[in-house]
């Protein structure tokens, strides 16, 4: 640690006796920044999803509340353990050097203690109020996100986040599985539009960070194979992206709603995707990047409204 770094509890004083409350309100904020809050806001939000489709009205108010209270403590472990197992890497790459770990703000005993706290919660809670198939799958999401693609995948193939994006894909099973005990046709093909959307996401960011992955020594495919041809594996994933999005209709889970917004949003990240791959701005990549979000929350989003409009249901071209 640097000498010019306090210790992960020091404060200053502060006038009034409030010395004691603000250290703690920080201490607070950087266990929170562990769990990665913007990217688990996503992941329950597509497990919410699956708990409303799953159920043909509104779902049991148990598979709602402990549903979701169980996948978000454990998907909150699995990102405090990824800080964990990734914190040389994240001293050296400027988007991740400011978290907790890297500027000692907390140790990595304290973080561990930490993600097994709320990964033990979310097991219990899961194993007990919701049933024990949710708690098992859930437990195989992070062991397979936070141990076999951090530990292993991230450093071992430039396939590793399109391998390890199954982990990732599986809040929608959760959530599906949390209300009917089972995991449905449905509930995989939800899982399937985020396996398919993971490549071209991630892979924006990784052509915008290449030169910080490349210095870590993380295999991404703009490091291993360069960036135009990530840029057409963009485009391709993508066009792939299209199709799978477009099988909720023809398998008739979802209506016409859900099938305009989904030809209204893969337009877009055609349209983007296809200006990645035929100019060389530099800011395309980030603008992709945070485009792919927005995208999966308005396609999810479109699923939950066509899904509660059932006027649209099974109408064909």
């Amino acid at each position: 640690m640097s000498a010019n770094v306090p210790p992960p509890h020091e404060s200053l004083p502060v006038a009034g006796g409030a010395g004691v409350a603000a250290p703690a309100a920080a201490l607070w904020r950087h266990y929170f920044a562990l769990t990665k809050p913007r990217v688990i806001a996503l992941i329950i939000f597509t497990a919410i999803v699956g708990i409303l489709l799953a159920s043909p009205g509104l779902p049991p108010a148990r598979a709602l509340l402990w549903g979701t209270i169980g996948i978000a403590l454990a998907s909150a472990s699995a990102a405090a353990l990824n800080h964990v197992l990734d914190r040389r890497i994240d001293a050296q790459m400027a988007r991740t050097r400011g978290r907790p770990l890297p500027r000692g703000k907390l140790t990595e005993r304290e973080a561990l203690a930490f993600a097994a706290a709320l990964g033990f919660v979310s097991m219990a809670i899961l194993a007990f109020l919701v049933n024990l198939l949710t708690a098992a799958l859930t437990f195989a999401s992070l062991i397979g996100y936070a141990v076999v693609y951090t530990v292993w995948l991230k450093r071992a193939t430039s396939q590793n986040i399109v391998i390890g994006g199954a982990a990732g894909a599986a809040p929608p099973v959760l959530g599906w599985c949390a209300v009917t005990g089972h995991v449905d046709a449905n509930a995989l093909l939800l899982c399937l539009i985020i396996f398919v959307w993971t490549p071209p996401h991630f892979w924006a960011l990784a052509i915008a960070r290449r030169d910080e992955y490349a210095r870590a020594g993380i295999p991404m495919l703009p490091v291993t194979h360069g960036v135009e041809y990530t840029r057409l594996h963009v485009l391709l994933y993508t066009i792939l992206l299209v199709v799978v999005t477009l099988m909720p209709f023809l398998t008739r889970m979802s209506g016409l709603i859900y099938l305009a917004a989904a030809l209204v949003l893969n337009a877009m990240f055609l349209y983007y995707a296809l200006i990645l791959k035929i100019t060389a701005r530099r800011d395309l990549p980030m603008r992709v990047f945070r485009f792919s979000v927005t995208y999966l929350m308005w396609l999810f989003a479109a699923l939950l409204i066509d899904h509660y409009l059932p006027t649209t249901q099974g109408l064909v071209l």
